[in-house]
């Protein structure tokens, strides 16, 4: 175990543990439920932003196969390389979500298993970023915990932050 858990520390966790994150992340989709939901409000073929995409599966997988047009943002670089070879057609982007600035609109925005990653006060500076690179009518969907706090996990043993506000924190 290398990691502190401190928020700074996310990025190099992804960055060192790409290959296992890749090779043990459940492909079972348990997620379908959800994407099916965010996908009931958006466009056929509309424009889909995939923040913190990791290495495309199962999220972006899934997406591209119901025929959105797909961009895939992360701030860790091998992520994007397994997600560049999977799909080499795609549009995978080298960004932080902190500082999004893609001068884009999209039909939808998710952030799944990648918000949570930002702290309180980041959260809630990104919020309104995001809105700015969605089109009118455009549908966010983001995970975060049940309630207010700060916990922190574990990717290939090494600790890793995680936050969220109360729910009305996101209102």
């Amino acid at each position: 175990m290398t990691g502190t858990g401190r928020p700074e520390d996310t990025r190099a966790v992804y960055e060192r543990h790409a290959q296992g994150y890749d090779a043990r992340r459940s492909r079972a989709l348990f997620e379908a439920r959800w994407l099916r939901r965010f996908a009931s409000f958006l466009p056929a073929k509309g424009r889909v932003l995939d923040l913190g995409c990791g290495p495309g599966g199962p999220i972006a997988s899934w997406l591209i196969g119901e025929g959105f047009r797909l961009t895939g943002t992360d701030f860790a670089e091998p992520m994007l390389d397994i997600a560049r070879a999977r799909w080499p057609d795609g549009d995978w982007r080298l960004s932080d979500m902190r500082e999004l600035d893609l001068n884009e609109a999209f039909d939808g925005i998710i952030g799944w298993d990648s918000f949570f990653h930002l702290t309180p006060d980041e959260q809630r500076a990104c919020v309104p970023r995001l809105a700015e690179h969605l089109v009118p009518g455009g549908v966010l969907m983001v995970t975060v915990g049940p309630e207010a706090g700060e916990v922190t996990g574990t990717v290939e043993g090494d600790p890793v932050y995680h936050a969220s506000l109360s729910p009305a924190g996101y209102a």
